[in-house]
């Protein structure tokens, strides 16, 4: 039998996620098939492209509703009693110093699902994130990226 991982997500990922999930129920499945209702006026199947790019978007759409319902199902909603500011853990914000570079940079850790590094959010899955985890203040932390080894200072853990 197929095991499904837990979903972890902060409130705030689990409202994206159900707004997603609305909007592709609602919204994206009516436009799909309003589409495939207009393209079938156009006759013969076997050479209609809008069809077939009307189906291809149907079963995207699907399989997108499938895996959110899933995730959402499994999903833990973090709460912010149960993170702490003594360990790095999942719903942590730390502030650390890029030794090599001598320069601060600021991190929250999420979920998987949660992960964007261009706002900052780590995943506790990737490697930077799974070096910090457990971690204290003051510790100093060499973790392997793919472009080599870095090597960081935890100076502050918050919620």
């Amino acid at each position: 039998m197929l095991e499904t991982k837990q979903t972890i997500l902060t409130s705030e990922g689990l409202a994206r996620l159900e707004e997603e999930l609305e909007e592709l129920k609602t919204v994206k499945r009516k436009d799909v098939a309003d589409k495939i209702k207009v393209a079938l006026s156009f006759g013969d199947l076997s050479e209609n492209s809008e069809y077939d790019e009307a189906k291809n978007e149907q079963a995207i759409i699907e399989a997108r509703i499938a895996q959110l319902d899933a995730m959402l199902k499994n999903a833990k909603v973090l709460d912010d009693d149960e993170v702490t500011t003594d360990k790095v853990s999942v719903g942590s914000k730390i502030r650390l110093k890029d030794i090599e570079f001598d320069e601060e940079v600021e991190y929250s850790i999420v979920g998987s699902t949660e992960a964007n590094p261009d706002e900052g959010k780590i995943s506790d899955e990737s490697p930077i994130g799974k070096g910090l985890m457990g971690r204290s203040v003051g510790d100093v932390v060499e973790i392997e990226v793919p472009s080599g080894m870095i090597e960081f200072e935890i100076l502050e853990i918050s919620k």
